[in-house]
């Protein structure tokens, strides 16, 4: 199975899992690169990857010795 190298907006949400107003909010605010073919807008897989890993991570709450045994 060959990987892309480029992904169209509709491409990147699937791969992703963000949706299409996200994915353009992150390209406006610098956080992810978009390039323009035409009218075609391209987001390279690099990218797309590279933007995923800096979001935070979740912060989980310490568990109860109390509700671990429930």
């Amino acid at each position: 199975m060959e990987r892309s190298l480029a992904y169209s907006i509709a491409e990147a949400c699937s791969r992703s899992g963000i949706g299409r107003t996200a994915i353009y909010d992150m390209i406006n605010a610098g956080q992810l690169t978009a390039r323009k073919r035409g009218r075609r807008t391209l987001i390279l897989a690099d990218d797309l990857r590279r933007c995923l890993e800096l979001l935070p991570p979740i912060k989980t709450k310490p568990v109860c010795a109390r509700e671990k045994q429930s």
